[in-house]
């Protein structure tokens, strides 16, 4: 079942401003607060508007996110369930809380859904943010220790070993990022919104069917034409629907 909300105070990532961050924080928790209300009040609709109104306003964080995607999955909206636990998970790749609420949420989906490859599954353990850092830490360490080996000649000996394994994990590093943003991060995706939508052969409203998507059902975007997206659900099946029954999630 869907976890409870994340209740205590937000650490938000407030937007450029000539405000001062302190006052912008405190209205923010405020508003965090104020729909956290709603949500308890059962009032789940109202909740998930007051959420996004965060999120809108440029301040983010992951518990806005979770409790958004509880808020609609509460009001019978899996595809905007799914939408939030996904943005929620791209900031916390391993918060066991939004693991488990956007699978119980995909589990709920009937028909056709993209499902993630090994490799996918194997990269997503860190956020591109995370592989990142990581290789650049990786890399100054390297460069630090070519320095020290430069300018104190008699290290080199004891520092040639360390600098190796530092230089040899800043390229195993390196590969992992770029094969995490050739995976994931240049690949658009789909989340239909809407409940049984019809997926057609042609980017037209006569264009005969090729299948349908129910609400939740995570495709994979192939090309655009006007107000229609040519999707995939991962496999031979191809066609398009309309932009305005998905949400789309780019991660580039």
């Amino acid at each position: 079942m869907i976890i409870r909300l994340k209740i205590f105070s937000p650490v938000l990532l407030l937007a450029a401003s000539a405000l001062t961050p302190v006052v912008r924080a405190d209205d923010a928790v405020r508003q965090f607060d104020a729909a956290n209300r709603l949500y308890e009040e059962r009032k789940f609709p109202e909740a998930a508007t007051a959420y996004e109104a965060i999120l809108t306003s440029g301040k983010t964080s992951p518990a806005v996110y979770f409790n958004l995607g509880n808020a609609r999955f509460k009001s019978g909206e899996i595809g905007r369930a799914i939408v939030a636990y996904r943005h929620a998970a791209q900031l916390t790749p391993r918060d066991p809380d939004v693991k488990a609420n956007l699978q119980f949420a995909r589990n709920q989906v009937q028909g056709p859904r993209l499902h993630p490859s090994r490799l996918q599954r194997l990269f997503g353990l860190l956020s591109l943010n995370e592989w990142s850092g990581l290789t650049a830490v990786a890399l100054w360490l390297t460069l630090l220790l070519l320095t020290a080996m430069q300018l104190r000649p008699v290290l080199r000996a004891s520092l040639r070993t360390v600098t190796l394994i530092a230089g040899g994990a800043t390229l195993g590093l390196g590969v992992c990022l770029f094969a995490t943003f050739q995976l994931n991060a240049t690949r658009d995706l789909a989340v239909v919104t809407a409940r049984d939508v019809i997926i057609r052969n042609g980017p037209l409203d006569e264009s005969q069917t090729s299948f349908t998507a129910n609400d939740g059902a995570e495709l994979r975007v192939l090309d655009r034409k006007d107000d229609w997206l040519q999707v995939s659900d991962g496999t031979r099946r191809v066609g398009w629907l309309k932009r305005n029954e998905v949400s789309t999630l780019s991660w580039r």
